[in-house]
């Protein structure tokens, strides 16, 4: 019996595969036929690859003047001098193969979810294969001027040039779109787990150019933080003329095959452009923990990622990362703790509050105090004010706040002192907001998952709006980071921790 039961789930299982992968090629086909380049993803493009071309001839140039002019590393001899004009036919053909080989790569196709830190590595492989094309052709071909060492610099110049080009023009595209030029409206049909987090992606890359009206669904009428529940998929045709809707996400449950292909067709016959999210991604492919014995194939679930060889290296580089930031900082922080000090002489400038950590065990975080001392006994009279979603207390122009209480607030330099926690090991650089013991104690079930790593000074919550994003969203952030947990992702949160902070957005 269990044996007949295993074989129908396993077949279940595979007609549901089966039948999302024929879904999702015929919606593909369909999709080939109605998809095109807009003017302005055309504009992007012409830019991304002038932009290329415009840097790696740059980075040519000075490769040529740090080798030429400048003598850097090995002096020249006078008699080996090569005017730049001689190595000119050199510069552009290594120009034409670096844009080729991107092109390859696919990093010219726009719309791209990748930010220019994903690409780095590609930049840099792209530049080595280049240059050495360059040196292998110009040395088949005797060309009269070679220099190992310019190439070599030109390697290092074009990766660097490239990626801040790239960075900085995805920067000027997000805060474009982000003031409505060129941006086409997106609709999200599903509100699973998938749907909510294609919706949180969506919001937090503006540079892609899509801006989330909202999304359908049916179950429920609340919407999901800053996200407007619009209606049921049965009123696709009104929102998508109601809210001129130009792209729609559909991240419906595969058995649901139905109601995509109608959704399909719609969109199909609106002329609205659409994408279908797999129902498989429910079951965090990621994560998966494949193997086989005697050629039958077993899946389990992968342990957390933060454990082990993972935890210890991760711990190493906060301990380096937090010691090096605290000797960094020495001079400022004793000043500013003064400064905090003489402000109100009554308590110490450091505030130490009760906060939940990794399995649950609570520590003493450390903050510069931002608020009054009976600021806590003055919570329940402001509990009205809240302006946050969920457990969580957050009031914009919140009275109890001292005068310097607010400028640090503002630029996050209340949190220094917890680079002390990070070196102790009650916290991480990065990782889930640290919660308080009242909002662990009104978590459901599956928000408990956020206490499996050590809580972080920043995180995907801090990096894709802080204190605007909802506690759900927060929360679905804080568990998409551990169950995707890299050195990498920590790495690419550190950078956008940057100018998350110098721009202050969400700080409150």
């Amino acid at each position: 019996m269990t044996t007949s039961s295993q074989t129908t789930t396993r077949s279940a299982s595979l007609e549901s595969i089966a039948i999302a992968t024929r879904m999702i090629e015929r919606a593909e086909a369909q999709s080939a036929q109605t998809r095109s380049l807009t003017p302005a993803r055309v504009f992007e493009r012409v830019v991304l690859v002038g932009l290329d071309l415009l840097m790696v001839n740059l980075a040519f140039y000075l490769a040529w003047y740090a080798r030429y002019r400048l003598g850097l590393f090995v002096a020249l001899d006078p008699g080996n001098y090569v005017e730049h004009d001689v190595y000119l036919p050199l510069q552009i053909a290594l120009s034409l193969a670096f844009a080729f080989l991107i092109a390859l790569r696919g990093l010219y196709r726009l719309p791209r979810a990748a930010s220019a830190v994903d690409d780095l590595s590609t930049l840099f492989t792209v530049a080595g294969i280049s240059v050495m094309l360059l040196f292998a052709g110009s040395t088949f071909v005797r060309y009269p001027a070679e220099s190992r060492l310019t190439l070599i610099f030109a390697w290092a110049l074009i990766t660097l040039l490239t990626f801040l080009g790239r960075a900085n023009w995805l920067w000027v595209l997000g805060v474009l779109h982000g003031r409505g030029v060129a941006v086409e409206r997106t609709l999200v049909v599903g509100d699973n787990t998938v749907g909510r987090m294609i919706m949180q992606a969506l919001a937090g890359r503006p540079h892609l150019g899509y801006a989330v009206a909202g999304f359908l669904s049916t179950d429920g009428n609340s919407d999901f933080g800053r996200f407007r529940r619009l209606g049921t998929p049965d009123e696709l045709d009104r929102v998508i003329h109601q809210e001129r809707i130009a792209q729609v996400v559909i991240a419906l449950p595969s058995a649901s095959h139905e109601a995509i292909m109608r959704i399909v067709n719609h969109c199909r016959r609106d002329g609205v452009q659409f994408r279908l999210v797999p129902d498989l991604y429910e079951v965090s492919l990621g994560r998966l923990d494949m193997d086989t014995v005697s050629g039958i194939p077993l899946m389990g679930i992968k342990n957390p990622a933060i454990q082990g060889v993972n935890f210890f290296a991760k711990r190493v580089i906060d301990v380096v990362i937090s010691l090096a930031l605290l000797l960094l900082f020495a001079w400022f922080l004793v000043p500013l703790g003064l400064l905090i000090w003489l402000g109100d002489r009554r308590c110490s400038p450091l505030f130490g509050q009760e906060r939940v950590g990794r399995g649950g065990r609570q520590f003493t975080m450390q903050k510069f105090r931002s608020m009054r001392p009976d600021a806590d006994k003055q919570l329940a009279d402001l509990l009205a004010y809240n302006e946050a979603e969920g457990p969580i207390f957050k009031m914009r122009d919140d009275p109890r706040r001292t005068r310097i209480g607010a400028f640090i607030r503002r630029w996050s330099l209340d949190e220094l002192p917890q680079l002390w926690n990070v070196l102790k090991g009650d916290m991480s650089l990065v990782g889930p907001r640290p919660a308080t013991a009242r909002e662990v104690a009104l978590y459901e079930e599956w928000q408990l998952h956020r206490l499996d790593a050590l809580p972080g000074i920043t995180g995907l919550w801090q990096v894709s709006g802080r204190s605007e994003l909802g506690f759900s969203e927060q929360v679905l952030m804080d568990i998409t980071y551990i169950e995707n947990w890299s050195l990498g992702l920590d790495l690419r949160i550190l950078l956008r921790t940057v100018p998350a902070v110098l721009t202050g957005k969400g700080a409150f």
